[in-house]
């Protein structure tokens, strides 16, 4: 089997060459890459780049990621988030391949406190929503085969990320202030690159299995819930903090460029039934990432 992975140096994309490579001979490719056109922002070269590998699978894990920087980019947004993936999906039906596509939470407006199901209304509140959407219904549209996967919280230990920025405060500051009023479940790229290798094997082998599907860690936490467990997991394991507490403040605390949803809890109730799948608590996750960063 080949399989062709776009956004290779991302968090998600760095751990899917560790997980998808037990499948079949990988090409994984960013957006530099000198052996294909890869650069998402020009998709008109992706179609060819896919002719040329000719793979039994195309996973994109490439995407524009910046919220608030989204919003005064959006012709380079839609270029990658939406026009990208469809150029891929309609590639992707030329030459018979399933395509694995990773959306977001930020889909939906974040109204009520209910975990999201995939068919549910959705209604984005910025651009970054907006054009991971339109992404999404590119990919449906073109009729290819398709496993899309929406996710909230990212994060690995490789990069940035939420947890090390907290720590990184928290031996700057006496005080932190953290939004608590946004819910959803801190989801690890290694946990998303695990669950990807084994939908796609068992896609492969029942493809009445692609479609459309949410994948988070297990639980739910605010921003302020997750700060207050970093910090509690770096003073049991020694890590000297000048903070002695973190306050909640409410999302109007912090102005940004783009609106975010409240509530981004998602439900993943198809996922676990259609691949026999248990997610674990997205506190296993975060523990082990602290676990390495802190070495």
């Amino acid at each position: 089997m080949k399989i062709l992975l776009f956004g290779k140096g991302g968090q998600v994309g760095w751990e899917l060459q560790r997980s998808l490579a037990p499948l079949g001979e990988l090409t994984a490719l960013d957006f530099d890459s000198a052996d294909y056109p890869a650069d998402f922002s020009r998709p008109e070269l992706l179609a060819q780049t896919v002719l040329d590998v000719r793979p039994d699978v195309i996973v994109n894990a490439a995407a524009h990621t910046a919220v608030d920087k989204a919003e005064s980019e959006s012709d380079l947004a839609h270029a990658i988030n939406a026009a990208a993936p469809g150029v891929l999906a309609r590639a992707a039906r030329q030459i018979g391949a399933l395509l694995v596509h990773y959306s977001t939470d930020y889909v939906f407006d974040g109204s009520g406190a209910q975990p999201w199901r995939e068919g549910d209304a959705t209604g984005p509140l910025n651009v970054y929503g907006r054009t991971k959407l339109e992404g999404e219904q590119a990919i449906v549209a073109s009729g290819c085969a398709h496993l899309i996967l929406r996710t909230s919280w990212v994060y690995a230990a490789r990069g940035g990320n939420f947890a090390k920025t907290m720590l990184r405060l928290a031996q700057e500051r006496e005080r932190l202030t953290v939004i608590d009023d946004q819910f959803g479940a801190p989801t690890g790229a290694e946990l998303l690159a695990d669950v990807t290798a084994h939908a796609i094997a068992q896609t492969l082998r029942d493809p009445g299995k692609a479609g459309l599907y949410h994948c988070v860690a297990a639980g739910v936490t605010s921003w302020h819930g997750y700060a207050r467990f970093v910090l509690e997991q770096a003073r049991a394991a020694g890590v000297e903090l000048k903070a002695s507490a973190v306050e909640p403040v409410a999302t109007s605390a912090f102005p940004t460029p783009a609106r975010r949803p409240h509530n981004s809890r998602l439900n993943t109730e198809k996922l676990r039934a259609a691949f026999g799948l248990n997610l674990p608590p997205w506190q296993d996750g975060v523990r082990r990432m602290l676990t390495e960063i802190m070495k």
